[in-house]
Parts: C-alpha cells; sequence; structure tokens
C-alpha cells in the first residue's frame, strides 16, 4: 500500500509526529546497544590480554577483525534491508550481536573470543543502516540530516556507557559476570523491537521495485535484484560522493579513539593513562555536543554541506600538523585538547555523507545506497589502522611519521570530493526541478529533496 500522491502524483513524505518517535526511539535502542558492544573491548584490553594471554598484536586484531566484519557487511546488509525491511534485519543483528557478547563472556580461548567479536560485529553492521532507513522512511525528508546525527550521537552515548559504567563492572566483578551481565541489554531491545517496531507507517510503503523481489527465486532473479540494486546505486554521483565524504571525514576519530589515540598520548606525549583517558573521552563529548549543530546546518542549508565537510577534513589536518611538527618532543595540552575537541568533529561531519546518498536513490535503494556510503569511513579507518601499525614498527614507533598516514588519506578524499561534487549537485538540482509541484506564489518550494522523487526512468544516467 502506497501513501496518497501530491499534485505532480509523488508519495507525500511521512508525517512524523509521536508515534514516529517512539518507534525511531526502539531502533536506536537497539543502535546505542550495539555500540556498548562493539567498544566495549576498548575498556577491557588489559583484561582480555591477561584472559587469554596474547600479546599487543593479537589483541589488536580484535579491533580490526571487528571493522573488517563491519565494513564488508555494509552492502550485504543494505542490500537485506531494501529485501526483506527494517524490522526482520535489525531484529537479525540484535540476535547476533548479543549472542557474541554473550559468548565473548564465556570463550576460554582466543579462537572461540576472536569468532565471538566477528559474530558481534556482524549483527552490529546490521544497525546504523536499518536505523538510518527507520528515520527516512518515518520522517520528513527534511529532518533527514537531524534523525542521522540524532542516531550518531546516541551511538557516541553509548560509547560513553562503555567507558563510564563497563569498566568499573569489569573491574569490581570479573570479565565473566560483566561480559554476561552487559548481555542482558540485548534481550531487553529485542522485546519491544519484536512487538512494537514497523518499518514505515500505514500507507507511505516503497513502490515495490520493477520486476518485483518477492517473487525472485533460487535462480536468477535474487542475483539479478543484487546486481540491480548495487548497480543502480553506485551508477548515482551522489552515492560516490557520500562514500568518499564519509571516507576523508570520519577515519581520523576512529581510528585514534578505537587503537592508536592511548599509546601517541602515553608514549609520545608523556601523559598518565588518566591524562589520556580524559582526552579521548574529551573527543567523544565534542563529538556529542556537535552533532546536533553539524545536523541543524545541514537541515536548514543543504548549501552547506560541502564547505562543512571539507572545513572540517582542512581542520582535522591543521590540527594533526601543529601537533606532529610542534617543536620538541612534546606538544602542550592546551594543543593537545584542541586536537581532540576538531576530532570529534569528524563523526558529526561523515553524517554528511548520507545527506548525498539519500536524496540521490528513491526509498527502495536506500539500504543498498547507505551501505555503500558507509563503507568510506570503515576502509579508511582500517587502512590507516595497519599502516600506522606498520610505520611504527618500521621507525622504531616513531608516531610523527606514522600519523603522516592522515593527510595522505584525506589527500585522496579531497580530490575524488571535489571531483564528484559538480556532477552530483547538478543532478541533485535537476532532480528538485522536477519533483516539486506547481505552487502558489506566496508558498515556498521544499527546501530538501525528497528520498524517493523522482520516477523509475527519471533516475537513470543520462545517455
Amino acid at each position: 500500500m502506497s501513501a496518497s500522491p501530491d499534485r505532480a502524483g509523488i508519495p507525500a513524505d511521512p508525517p512524523g509526529g509521536g508515534r514516529a518517535v517512539a518507534v525511531w526511539s526502539i531502533g536506536v535502542a537497539v543502535y546505542f546497544v550495539a555500540v556498548i558492544f562493539r567498544t566495549s573491548l576498548g575498556v577491557a584490553g588489559l583484561d582480555a590480554a591477561d584472559r587469554f594471554h596474547v600479546g599487543a598484536s593479537a589483541l589488536a586484531t580484535f579491533s580490526l577483525l571487528q571493522l573488517l566484519v563491519y565494513a564488508g557487511m555494509q552492502i550485504p546488509v543494505g542490500l537485506m534491508v531494501d529485501r526483506l525491511g527494517t524490522k526482520k534485519v535489525l531484529t537479525l543483528g540484535a540476535v547476533l550481536f548479543t549472542v557474541g557478547q554473550l559468548g565473548f563472556a564465556l570463550s576460554p580461548s582466543y579462537g572461540m573470543a576472536l569468532a565471538a567479536r566477528a559474530l558481534l560485529g556482524c549483527g552490529d553492521a546490521m544497525t546504523f543502516i536499518s536505523v538510518l532507513r527507520l528515520g527516512t522512511r518515518w520522517f520528513p525528508a527534511r529532518r533527514g540530516p537531524l534523525m542521522a546525527q540524532l542516531a550518531g550521537l546516541v551511538g557516541m552515548a553509548g560509547n560513553l556507557v562503555s567507558t563510564l559504567v563497563l569498566a568499573p563492572v569489569l573491574h569490581g566483578v570479573g570479565w565473566t559476570a560483566a561480559f554476561a551481565g552487559s548481555a542482558v541489554a540485548g534481550l531487553v531491545v529485542l522485546v519491544p523491537l519484536v512487538l512494537f517496531l514497523r518499518d514505515h507507517p500505514e500507507g507511505y510503503g516503497p513502490k515495490p521495485a520493477p520486476g518485483g523481489t518477492a517473487a525472485a527465486g533460487p535462480g536468477g532473479g535474487s542475483g539479478g535484484f543484487v546486481r540491480r540494486q548495487i548497480r543502480e546505486s553506485w551508477a548515482e554521483p551522489g552515492t560516490r560522493l557520500g562514500l568518499w565524504v564519509h571516507f576523508t571525514t570520519q577515519f581520523p576519530a576512529m581510528v585514534f579513539l578505537l587503537l592508536w589515540g592511548m599509546p601517541f598520548l602515553v608514549e609520545a606525549q608523556g601523559l598518565s593513562r588518566t591524562t589520556a583517558g580524559g582526552l579521548l573521552t574529551l573527543v567523544v563529548a565534542s563529538n556529542m555536543a556537535l552533532g546536533l549543530v553539524y545536523g541543524q546546518v545541514v537541515g536548514r542549508r543543504q548549501s552547506a554541506r560541502i564547505p562543512l565537510a571539507l572545513g572540517t577534513v582542512g581542520l582535522t589536518a591543521l590540527l594533526w600538523a601543529a601537533v606532529l611538527v610542534y617543536p620538541g618532543d612534546r606538544a602542550p595540552m592546551w594543543l593537545l585538547v584542541s586536537l581532540c575537541l576538531v576530532l570529534g568533529t569528524c563523526g558529526p561531519a561523515s553524517m554528511i555523507g548520507f545527506d548525498f546518498a539519500r536524496p540521490a536513490n528513491p526509498a527502495e535503494r536506500q539500504g543498498t545506497a547507505s551501505g555503500i556510503t558507509n563503507m568510506g569511513g570503515f576502509i579508511a579507518s582500517m587502512t590507516t589502522l595497519l599502516t600506522v601499525g606498520v610505520l611504527l614498527d618500521a621507525t622504531g614507533d616513531n608516531f610523527r611519521i606514522a600519523f603522516s598516514t592522515v593527510f595522505v588519506l584525506e589527500a585522496v578524499g579531497v580530490i575524488s570530493i571535489l571531483r564528484l561534487r559538480p556532477r552530483a549537485l547538478a543532478r541533485e538540482a535537476d532532480r528538485v526541478r522536477l519533483t516539486i509541484p506547481a505552487q502558489d506564489p506566496e508558498q515556498k518550494p521544499e527546501p530538501v529533496p525528497r528520498a524517493c522523487p523522482l520516477p523509475e526512468t527519471a533516475g537513470r544516467e543520462a545517455p
């Protein structure tokens, strides 16, 4: 069933409202728990090394494997969301990351713990794209940037919970009780998810894909659906621009928070673990504070997307350069604080990538397009994590050389953004002109393009 069309024959935007907030909150709660589980290892690294009798390189494999699984699952998860709907994918994700967290609590060996983290990463990968899809299906398009930033904000809150709550619990009750107890949170969010979550408001479902997807059987139907979804999503310059914006903006903060920030601050800058932990928390707090600002700015002025993204990249590069080339062995505290505050902008800026992919694709391709976009930052993060480690080993722990990797990847990303920007924005402008119906002279046009604005033929590449 589809919504009643407006004067242009296009389905109206979802109305939003209290029920939309309630349904979206259920999905965000699932994402919140997934982030707690994802980041729980960050506060248990030393305990994990003692429990499984492994060194630093084996310990780092936990984080790298999670990122690898997460990035590798993005397109498959996007396809699943488009094909099966949000509720089924979120439910599967919640089951997987809960079983993974419980398995991590009970694992007697390093190999089993590694498998449990891979399972957790697989379930975690199913949450964020599903939450983005809920936002586009339950709220008007003009609210899209804000809902995406709010979802990211909740994710950072989950990061804080794992740092501030799980760490003392772990040291108080022990490994098994802490991780097994935290797994209960997965069951808690699973209940309202199964009972109350709906994919979209009644009458606002996406139109069926051409030829129908439900009928695709074990023959070539499923493969045709997958190939078509990926091909048509990738053909949109807005999807590719979104991927490169995500690639260029997200990774500096993720690499810093996930693995290399603590060693850099303690070993290269001579800070205590307590002070270094405070600076890492400052990155998270800055992210949370600025997420709403970025969401409001982009929601009100779509023209601010590129300046915000490139401004964030430029400021990040400037602060990293100032820290790395500062005379002497150590940068002053005010400069390190400034770096951490600026790294907090990387998460909100990465969400801008979805604000290019979303209007470029109709509703039935939103999951696939979001998956492609979301891969960008995680590919950059994995590349940087590995490269920094290799350079540290090769240079005798010279962090200045190792962190120069940041500038290389940022340069690659900026070049790609500038190359794709004119074409993506031109197609977006064309889409807006074709989809806004004739209006009264005193009525202002909708400033943000809708997620499903064009007939099937209008969204294809021009010959």
